[in-house]
């Protein structure tokens, strides 16, 4: 977060959480309303996108008025794994009602996964995003939603359509394909299902808040299955594997 280096993450996330939201305009070629803003707070102000509920437009399998939930239970989880990969997220209201509120990645909009994925600085975020979106069941890992910062790390971003009952994976991340999961990973891995087992904690607690309760479960058996198996997704034969565009 290079936009506000003296910063914290949790500092980040109490100004977008509790500072005052200016619009700044709406983003264009997004699907849903998203809007660039300011959140303002004291001398801080701090760049962000802001997805309210009221922008969300109907889909067949996802409920209503969900996405900016999906937003939030993401960066949750990948908070808890460890890994850092989403911008600091929140949940709050805003000018246009509730929505997730994210901070914005100043990035080159010209460098996205295809373009980066031999890189070898980022070979081991991309190995973690492909954990992750099998974990989170994301429906539309697109080239264009893996970012590189100013800060050069890699970040990830559009997580609305995560966490469905049923299997929806679609991505453009395969090459790992079969490949044993390294022992680092799978000790996060561990932790965030011992963190999510244990009712009393409050990364389940506010997770409850965000999904249903078969969502949460069939979260918990993907996690489940990726421990059994330690080896990296691969693409089923009977299913759309990737997401369209591509980028």
């Amino acid at each position: 977060m290079a936009d506000s280096v003296e910063l914290t993450e949790t500092e980040v996330l109490q100004t977008l959480a509790a500072g005052e939201v200016e619009k700044q305009g709406l983003l264009p070629y997004s699907s849903n309303h998203s809007f660039l803003v300011l959140v303002r707070d004291g001398d801080c102000a701090l760049p962000a996108v802001y997805k309210p509920q009221r922008g969300e437009n109907p889909l067949w399998d996802f409920a209503w008025g969900t996405l900016c939930m999906r937003e939030a239970a993401a960066y949750l989880v990948s908070a808890a794994l460890g890994w850092r990969l989403i911008p600091p997220t929140v949940l709050r209201d805003g000018f246009y009602g509730l929505g997730s509120v994210q901070f914005y990645i100043d990035h080159d909009s010209d460098e996205h996964y295809f373009t980066v994925q031999d890189d070898a600085r980022f070979a081991t975020t991309f190995r973690q995003l492909s954990l992750f979106d099998f974990i989170v069941n994301n429906a539309d890992r697109k080239s264009g939603h893996c970012l590189i910062g100013s800060d050069q790390r890699l970040w990830a971003i559009d997580h609305g359509i995560c966490f469905h009952t049923e299997y929806k994976l679609r991505t453009v991340i395969w090459e790992f394909s079969g490949e044993p999961i390294e022992e680092e990973l799978l000790h996060d891995m561990r932790q965030l299902q011992c963190g999510l087992n244990n009712q009393e904690e409050s990364l389940s607690q506010r997770l409850y808040e965000l999904l249903s309760v078969d969502e949460y479960d069939a979260l918990l058996t993907r996690i489940d299955q990726l421990l059994l198996r330690q080896c990296y997704p691969m693409p089923q034969s009977h299913r759309r594997n990737y997401p369209w565009p591509p980028v």
